[in-house]
């Protein structure tokens, strides 16, 4: 496998996180090996970082929902065994340096947690229910473990999707 992991930065904000590009590609190249994804010989994945108005133009129009947030993941679609683009994985600074502040966490952890979910989102994970949310929880657990980082979870992705706990 020849993967390639197109990083493009768009907000000046990112500068303050060290080595943004070699993180993208760590993080993907672990979620790769732990989530047994067999992936086209010369696949492509797309990560841009960028700030909250950015993303929130992107929430806006493809979800219908007129806020920032943390991470979104484009899937390609099709096999991703057999398709050459994966698909885009987009993070927004504020964000996701709001969330790591509030919950005592270095940003480039927190960053690594959001690559490794946006990616799953891009081989077809989701946590939609329950079941799907474990195991997608799990997955994130092992390979966050295998780049040396804790597991962030404090409720589940099932639970925070549905507001299960508000």
């Amino acid at each position: 496998m020849n993967l390639v992991i197109d990083v493009a930065i768009e907000s000046e904000e990112w500068a303050s996180l060290e080595d943004s590009s070699q993180l993208a590609e760590a993080a993907i190249l672990v979620a790769i090996g732990e989530s047994g994804v067999s992936l086209a010989a010369n696949a492509e994945i797309s990560v841009l970082f960028c700030d909250d108005g950015f993303i929130r133009g992107l929430n806006r129009k493809w979800l219908g929902i007129d806020k920032p947030t943390n991470v979104l993941s484009f899937p390609a679609g099709g096999d991703p065994a057999s398709a050459p683009l994966i698909g885009d994985i987009v993070i927004a600074f504020e964000t996701a340096s709001r969330e790591a502040s509030a919950a005592g966490r270095p940003l480039r952890d927190h960053v690594a947690h959001l690559l490794v979910h946006g990616f799953l989102h891009l081989i077809g994970h989701d946590h939609a229910g329950a079941a799907e949310a474990e195991t997608m929880e799990a997955l994130e657990r092992a390979i966050l473990g295998g780049l040396g980082i804790a597991g962030p979870f404090r409720e589940s992705l099932f639970e925070e999707a549905t507001g299960a706990n508000d």
